[in-house]
């Protein structure tokens, strides 16, 4: 079977099992979706012969993540969350940088990693990436302010987190690790990327204008969206953060000039994102052999621990600071924003790009792999029956 080919077949595979998961997931409604085919993607994983093709991670960044991020953009509540943008701006800001801090403190004191290398991996579990979540919520009919500070958070802490990790391997990858020279690289990033999406959401605006049908405009979202990530990664700048800011300007002036209200342009995006999802969660749990995680399986859950302890601190604090200056936040609300940090795709395909590079421990693309499967498999599935307890529903 030749590569194309095996190709194709990857995708047919992937479809197939992804359409008879999601008749599954809609019996059993206790299980998110992505926490169904997350767990397919493991068994096939586990298949003998080790002939299921695999996606290295930076496909996974160049091919995937571009459209969700924008689709997350293009049609976030941008009324609620600026009600909201203050507990989300914390925890995209401050919320990622003592999460990374951190992180990568207690793996170099517990598990014994070198300082670059916990860095390293705190960068990448810093992102959350609460898709299941934000599904089962809009399933209950939860708030919206709460549904608002999930999606914020997600959204904007994929910028800073990435923007993060790459400031943290671009030091490393110096020779010369420091933590002046990652905070430079940082603001370099982050500032790079955010000038690139400004520019072409504004093009691309530019360019919606004369858009007359909904085509026309699907095709012009589809160049901005990884237009703008691909003219930030040729300069090393922050792709995602980039997407991001494009995405938004285009979701808050786009309509000013009388497009983005079609339902065709929403549904494909709609559409692109649920295929997107359902391809990248089957492959993030195919990503690697589940026998490869046997040796570092203390290792893992060691990390899942530090992950969950690490994201109490800043979610309870700075959504308790939050809520002195802006509109309340109730206890029930900051438990499930806690609980719902998941660690998804993002992080998969982080942990694969840094996978072999000299300099990187061999451990931390394996164990962040780990704590991100353990984290999809058991904060997703038991994320509903925390949101009943909590009674969230009944909050609606």
């Amino acid at each position: 079977m030749t590569a194309e080919q095996r190709f194709l077949l990857l995708l047919i595979l992937v479809g197939a099992l992804a359409t008879v998961l999601g008749l599954v997931s809609k019996r059993a409604r206790l299980l998110p979706y992505p926490v169904v085919l997350a767990a397919a993607g493991v068994a096939v994983g586990l298949l003998p012969g080790g002939q299921f093709p695999r996606i290295g991670g930076n496909l996974m960044l160049l091919a995937f993540v571009p459209g969700l991020v924008f689709e997350a953009a293009l049609t976030l509540d941008l009324a609620e969350l600026r009600q909201r943008l203050l507990p989300v701006g914390l925890l995209a800001t401050v919320g990622v940088a003592s999460t990374v801090l951190l992180i990568g403190v207690l793996i170099h004191l517990v598990l014994g990693f070198g300082w670059a290398s916990a860095f390293l991996l705190g960068a990448i579990l810093a992102a959350t990436d609460p898709i299941a979540v934000i599904a089962l919520l809009r399933r209950l009919k939860a708030p919206p302010g709460l549904a608002a500070i999930l999606e914020g958070e997600s959204l904007f802490n994929d910028g800073t987190g990435v923007a993060v990790f790459s400031a943290v391997l671009a030091t490393i990858l110096s020779g010369a690790p420091s933590f002046g020279d990652g905070t430079i690289r940082f603001f370099a990033i982050t500032l790079g990327g955010t000038a690139i999406g400004l520019a072409v959401g504004f093009v691309g605006l530019a360019l919606l204008r004369f858009a007359e049908d909904a085509p026309l405009e699907i095709l012009a979202t589809l160049v901005i969206a990884y237009g703008s990530y691909l003219a930030a990664d040729v300069v090393h700048a922050s792709g995602i953060v980039a997407v991001v800011v494009a995405g938004i300007v285009v979701a808050r002036y786009g309509a000013r000039i009388g497009r983005l209200h079609g339902p065709q342009l929403l549904g494909f995006w709609n559409l692109l994102a649920f295929v997107f999802n359902a391809m990248l969660f089957i492959l993030v749990g195919a990503a690697l052999p589940a026998t490869t995680l046997l040796p570092v399986i203390g290792l893992v859950l060691v990390g899942f621990v530090i992950m969950l302890v690490t994201r109490a601190v800043p979610v309870y604090a700075l959504l308790s600071l939050a809520a002195f200056r802006g509109p309340p936040i109730p206890w029930r609300w900051r438990h499930v924003t806690w609980w719902a940090g998941l660690r998804g795709a993002l992080s998969v395909a982080l942990a694969l790009s840094v996978a072999g590079l000299n300099g990187v421990d061999s451990r931390v693309s394996v164990v962040a792999y780990g704590v991100v499967l353990l984290s999809l498999l058991v904060q997703g599935a038991l994320m509903a029956p925390i949101t009943r307890a909590l009674h969230i529903e009944a909050t609606s």
